[in-house]
């Protein structure tokens, strides 16, 4: 079951990858679940991510977990941020 903070936190995740696909010209928001590689991301992408993520919460992202398992999609970034920053 999501709590609000889980909404909260999914949503501003949302935001995050929605500012990074449309520097890339990408309008159209992806599902949660989508492979973010398949919806337009490069590898360079993915890092400018994973520093908006860092920015966005407030959390520094351990170089063990800066792996592409854990920025594969929405809910995989969700999961990381939700055991780095539980209370965000």
């Amino acid at each position: 079951m999501a709590d609000g903070s889980s909404n909260a936190r999914g949503l501003r995740i949302s935001g995050v990858v929605q500012g990074v696909l449309a520097r890339r010209s990408i309008q159209a928001p992806p599902a949660n679940a989508q492979n973010l590689r398949e919806a337009g991301l490069t590898s360079l992408d993915l890092v400018n991510l994973m520093l908006a993520i860092e920015a966005e919460f407030d959390i520094e992202i351990p170089q063990a977990d800066m792996t592409p398992d854990n920025f594969r999609s929405i809910d995989a970034i969700e999961a990381l941020v939700a055991v780095l920053a539980p209370a965000s």
